[in-house]
C-alpha cells in the first residue's frame, strides 16, 4: 500500500473517528465522556474479523475493504479457519483466508449494530456504562481497552488489548438477548489511559463464536472473535 493512501486512511481513524466522540470536563475531577461506537468500515478502515466469499464454492474468504462495502452488503459472512493479525490499514493483508463457519447473516446484518456509552472518573475510579442494539443475539461479548501508536506503525505492529475492568477479564463480559440488545456496567481502580500525542486509546467489542472467553487474552480473530464495534478516546490534553 502506497503511504500517501496510509496516511489518508489514518487521517480518518483520528479525525472521522473522533467526531463520533464528545467529552466535557470540569477543571478538576469528575470527568465525563460520552462516546458513539462505529463499525471498521464506517470508519474507513478494512473490516477485520467477518469474511465474505468473493467467489461462491471457493471456500476461500476476504476482509472486505471500504470501496467494497455496498457491493458485499448482501453477501453471507463468515469465519476464517486459522486466527489472522489485525490489519485495518493495508489491503494486501485482506485475503484470501481458508473459510471457517458462517455466522448465519449477511455483512448488512452485521454491520446495523449500534452501541453508545459514557465514562466518568473521579478520584481515582472509573466507571464505563454501554448500551448496545443490534447485535448478534443471544452470544457472548468482551469489552477491551486498546492501544495503537500515533500513527499507527508500517507495516501495522497491532494492538494492545486490555479487558475493561479486573485485569484477569473477570468483568468485561456481556450476553446479548434474543433480539441483540445488551449493556455493561463496570466500576474499577484506576481510571482509563486517554489518546496522547504517541498512543491511539479507545474501546472495542468482540463477538465470540465459540462461546468462550479467554480472561486477559481475546482470543483467535477472525476465528473465534470477531471486533465489532469501537470508539476512541480523546486526547487527554483535551480533557486536563
Amino acid at each position: 500500500m502506497k503511504k500517501t493512501s496510509r496516511l489518508v486512511i489514518t487521517g480518518i481513524l483520528l479525525a472521522g473517528v473522533m467526531l463520533w466522540s464528545s467529552f466535557t470536563t470540569t477543571d478538576r475531577n469528575p470527568i465525563k465522556i460520552e462516546l458513539t461506537f462505529v463499525d471498521h468500515l464506517k470508519a474507513g478502515l478494512i473490516e477485520q474479523d467477518v469474511f465474505v466469499e468473493k467467489r461462491k464454492g471457493s471456500n476461500l474468504v476476504y476482509r472486505v475493504l471500504p470501496s467494497e462495502r455496498e457491493q458485499y452488503l448482501n453477501a453471507e459472512i463468515y469465519t476464517i479457519k486459522d486466527a489472522e493479525h489485525h490489519d485495518p490499514f493495508d489491503p494486501k493483508n485482506a485475503g484470501p483466508y481458508k473459510k471457517g463457519k458462517s455466522l448465519g447473516m449477511t455483512l448488512r446484518d452485521w454491520l446495523e449494530a449500534k452501541g453508545t456509552a459514557s465514562y466518568t472518573c473521579e478520584e481515582g475510579w472509573g466507571t464505563f456504562t454501554a448500551e448496545f442494539e443490534n447485535l448478534v443475539p443471544n452470544s457472548v461479548y468482551t469489552m477491551w481497552h486498546f492501544f495503537m501508536p500515533a500513527p499507527p506503525t508500517v507495516p501495522f505492529t497491532g494492538t494492545l488489548d486490555v479487558p475493561l475492568g479486573d485485569r484477569k477479564g473477570a468483568q468485561s463480559s456481556f450476553k446479548t438477548d434474543s433480539e441483540g440488545n445488551a449493556s455493561i456496567q463496570v466500576t474499577f481502580e484506576h481510571c482509563l489511559q486517554m489518546s496522547g500525542d504517541q498512543l491511539m486509546s479507545g474501546m472495542a467489542i468482540a463477538l465470540h463464536t465459540d462461546g468462550k472467553t479467554y480472561g486477559p487474552d481475546p482470543g483467535a480473530f477472525g476465528k473465534d472473535t470477531h471486533v465489532q464495534l469501537f470508539a476512541m478516546l480523546p486526547d487527554e490534553d483535551d480533557i486536563n
